[in-house]
């Protein structure tokens, strides 16, 4: 049902909490997993981009094949894009381009006038995505849980 299935992820934790899910389709379905990263480098008026946003799309490249190596060891066929932006913009741009069946994404959950100026890339990709979208909601106090059950390296 599932060939494709994007998952954007920023970095955090709280996004990594959608891949145990996203996991279990690929298996089930077959699926091949997306993994997207979207970088955005912010620079001061009148400096040279160029350094800051090489970096953060090395860095962004680095964090997203760790990622996939670790899928492909659980025989999990698995891509990677990095894309340059805004995330809702970017992350709708790279399904309008084709071959993604699905979308799956956690979502910070925040209600009331932080929702307001924080705004939601969550709801902007599900108000014009042309895919189904799958949203995970997860607190963060369990993604901290996790952190402090942690053994350290």
């Amino acid at each position: 049902m599932f060939q494709s299935i994007l998952v954007p992820l920023d970095g955090s934790k709280l996004a990594e909490e959608s891949l145990d899910q996203v996991r279990e389709l690929a298996h089930t379905h077959s699926s091949k997993i997306i993994l997207l990263r979207v970088a955005f480098a912010l620079v001061f008026p009148g400096a040279d981009p160029t350094e800051a946003q090489i970096h953060v799309t090395e860095e962004a490249e680095g964090y997203l094949e760790q990622i996939r190596k670790k899928l492909e060891a659980e025989g999990i066929r698995t891509e990677t894009a990095v894309r340059y932006g805004f995330p809702a913009e970017e992350i709708l741009a790279h399904i309008n381009r084709g071959g993604v069946d699905l979308l799956a994404m956690t979502t910070h959950g925040r209600t009331g006038p932080v929702r307001m100026v924080m705004g939601s890339v969550a709801e902007q990709v599900v108000r014009h995505s042309d895919i189904p979208v799958l949203l995970f909601r997860v607190a963060g106090s369990r993604v901290h849980e996790k952190e402090r059950a942690a053994p350290a390296a």
